[in-house]
């Protein structure tokens, strides 16, 4: 039986337990691989569990917002720190970062060291933080960065603020940059609107933190931010729209300096004054709520009136400055670090000559239809003392003095005198003023009056054109063009009959130059803007050395001409140029009255003035009007307190030839301006200036040989002037058909 128990097969059950039976298997419940199902709990309990927690719902989805911004935040984090990677791969190394150098600048400063003007990309020096008017630095940082001295270089929550406020007015209003941002922008980067440039914008922003202080940074970024109307850094800025050096700064300014950064360009009190002013007093506004300034300081600075800039750079001294830096590069080359120019411009005298000029034109510009003027003073050494090339810089950039070409009139006589001088005649020689035809040219005197017989000194005084022209005869018009180009003339003159009259264009400059020798006793100086060149630590890049000047006229040749040009003053065309000084001078006044000069001279200055129009519109104006008149005013002032000098050379009427004596009338003012067409033959007022037909040039000669045959030595001037003439029209050189009209 026993047995039979072991065959047989014992089949496991999961009922419940009866009892146990020997030797029998049984697995329990918990004996299962798999729990059974639970029970599903009646629905009824769950809502109840619901309703009883009530805001559940609300917890839960907070929950699952802040997961998911979580993993968003971790992604987007990871996403930055990959567009930083790449882009920052791309960038050189950080090893290699350094401050780019600050474009130089030229300082120009006038012979006493006053400023004249800035010049350089940036168009002023750079100023130190301590140096620059405290009101700039709060002023920007109050409506920059008014977080600048918390954060590190990139301000998380100012670029908050302004996407917050953006989102608001649903478009950009404000950015997000810091005062390090921009100046690494302004220093690395182009103004491109690009994530790389952004990127690479916060990296060197942060790398500037790390390498410079918050003061240096705040410096950089004043010296370098563009402020408008071509102003780089607030020395540059403050020039240009106050005149004055940032040092100076009032509150109210610091504010519209600051108040540019925005939009330099748009809100320019160049350009719109009243953005300008609306715009400072947003950021005086905000100086008051960080605590800058108090009640009355901002009550006083809004009440300051509002500034008023030129759309361009203003007062003569610029055309000084932009003749300079044509000049600087050939005297020390091209410059990488800042330099102070020296000049030997007068800075009072240059004010005084723009003076001059201006007011001459406001008040007798439209009456005699003149627009623009131009006026050049030098002294002895060829030193220019003061150069207004223009009514106005601002509008007109153009400079007249040095660069415009007009024919000089009769104030290229001088030059014709002097070869004929320098040939053997005399202030003392007698011409007879009468019409004169060469060839196919008839230079005609004012309303066609002559004189008669007249000496050299007489007729230059009176500027006769007759005279003059048979003079150019006479010596030849090569030696009259040798003269001018040996005194300083150094534009191409045309060697012909007309040149007597001034026909060749030369520029203001040229022909005060021209003037130079007559005052310094004979010789030619260079004629120089700049007396030294220095770099900002001292060191000399250029200094002018004393140089032997060349004689280009004689002691006795300078007297001559001294004593006949002073007669200009004394009774002739220029009368209305005499200040109480020995002086003498020239008039010149072109066809037409285009062109009206006055060039005259002391022993202590040589200063030409020109009055015209730039499109060479015919003017009312003659030599003896406006520019006679602003050479008197110039002269009178610059003259005061120096001690009173005759000019060179001893020659007087006293010592001339008998017979040569003082002319015998003034001449009036009018007679010395002209018309547009040679006038009749008209009855003289004197005896002696009777009315003849034009004479030929043999009848010319006869006339003088029959006037002069009490001298052998003026017989023999005679006869050469007259085999001079013959072989002219010899051999078929006649001047040019150019009608000139009577000089005034």
């Amino acid at each position: 039986m026993a047995r039979n128990t072991r065959k047989r097969r014992i089949e496991p059950t999961f009922d419940a337990p009866s009892r146990r039976r020997a030797g029998g298997m049984r697995a329990s419940e918990a004996d299962r691989i798999v729990p059974p199902s639970r029970r599903r709990k009646p629905r009824g309990r769950k809502r109840a569990r619901r309703s009883r927690r009530g805001g559940g719902f609300f917890f839960r989805f907070l929950r699952k917002f802040l997961y998911w911004s979580l993993v968003l935040g971790i992604w987007a984090g990871i996403a930055a720190a990959g567009l930083v990677a790449f882009y920052g791969a791309r960038m050189p190394a950080a090893t290699t970062w350094e401050i780019p150098d600050r474009p130089p600048n030229v300082k120009i400063v006038s012979i006493d060291g006053k400023l004249i003007a800035n010049r350089g990309m940036t168009g002023g020096e750079a100023v130190g933080l301590h140096q620059m008017s405290p009101h700039i630095a709060q002023a920007v940082i109050a409506i920059e960065d008014r977080r600048f001295y918390s954060h590190w270089g990139v301000d998380p929550v100012g670029l908050a603020r302004a996407m917050a406020e953006n989102i608001v007015e649903g478009r950009i209003i404000q950015g997000g940059s810091t005062i390090t941002q921009q100046l690494a922008k302004n220093l690395f980067l182009e103004p491109d609107r690009t994530v790389e440039r952004k990127v690479q914008e916060v990296l060197l922003a942060v790398w500037l933190e790390q390498k410079h202080t918050k003061a240096q940074i705040l410096e950089m970024y004043l010296n370098r931010v563009y402020f408008g109307s071509g102003a780089y850094g607030v020395e540059a800025a403050s020039r240009r729209y106050f005149n004055k050096s940032a040092r100076d700064v009032t509150l109210s300014e610091a504010a519209l300096l600051a108040g540019l950064l925005k939009a330099p360009s748009r809100l320019s009190p160049a350009r719109d004054p009243q953005a300008a002013e609306a715009r400072a007093q947003i950021v005086l506004s905000a100086m008051r709520e960080q605590g800058m300034i108090g009640d009355s300081e901002l009550a006083a600075a809004m009440s300051a009136p509002a500034t008023r800039a030129a759309a361009y750079w203003t007062g003569s001294e610029h055309y000084v400055a932009d003749r300079v830096m044509e000049e600087l590069p050939g005297l020390i080359g091209d410059t990488k670090d800042d330099v102070v120019v020296e000049t030997t411009v007068d800075l009072s005298l240059q004010k005084l000559a723009e003076r001059s000029i201006r007011t001459l034109i406001a008040e007798k510009g439209e009456e005699l239809a003149v627009s623009q003027g131009a006026l050049v003073s030098i002294d002895g050494s060829g030193a220019v003392r003061a150069m207004v090339g223009g009514y106005d810089y601002a509008n007109s950039q153009f400079d007249r003095a040095s660069e415009a070409r007009r024919q000089p009139g009769s104030a290229f006589k001088p030059f014709v005198y002097m070869a004929a001088l320098e040939q053997g005649r005399t202030p003392s020689s007698i011409r007879n003023d009468a019409p004169v035809k060469i060839g196919k040219w008839t230079p005609d005197n004012y309303k066609g009056k002559y004189h008669g017989q007249v000496t050299l000194a007489e007729a230059l005084a009176r500027s006769l054109n007759s005279v003059a022209a048979q003079l150019v005869m006479e010596v030849g018009p090569k030696a009259a063009v040798e003269v001018a180009h040996r005194m300083g003339i150094e534009s191409r003159l045309k060697a012909n009959a007309s040149i007597a009259l001034g026909t060749s264009e030369v520029t203001p400059l040229e022909l005060t130059a021209a003037y130079v020798p007559f005052a310094n006793g004979g010789y030619r100086p260079e004629i120089h803007f700049i007396r030294r060149v220095v770099s900002v630590s001292g060191k000399v890049l250029y200094e002018r050395k004393a140089q032997r000047l060349p004689r280009v006229a004689s002691p006795e040749v300078v007297g001559m001409m001294n004593a006949m040009m002073a007669g200009t003053l004394d009774y002739g065309s220029g009368r209305s140029a005499a200040f109480g000084w020995p002086a003498a001078g020239k008039t010149g006044t072109t066809q037409g009255s285009r062109d009206a000069w006055f060039v005259g001279y002391t022993a202590n200055l040589v200063t030409g003035v020109w009055f015209g129009n730039d499109d060479a519109r015919p003017t009312k104006a003659t030599g003896s009007s406006l520019p006679a008149l602003a050479w008197r005013d110039f002269m009178a002032v610059a003259h005061k307190g120096v001690p009173v000098a005759a000019l060179p050379g001893g020659w007087s009427r006293a010592r001339a030839p008998a017979g040569a004596g003082t002319p015998s009338r003034p001449v009036p003012q009018a007679a010395v301006a002209g018309g547009s067409a040679p006038a009749p033959c008209r009855p003289p007022r004197r005896p002696a200036a009777r009315c003849r037909p034009p004479m030929s040039a043999a009848a010319i000669s006869r006339g003088r040989r029959r006037s002069s045959t009490s001298s052998s030595a003026m017989a023999i001037e005679t006869f050469r002037a007259l085999a001079i003439r013959l072989n002219w029209f010899y051999i078929g050189r006649t001047p040019t058909g150019d009608r000139r009209e009577p000089d005034r």
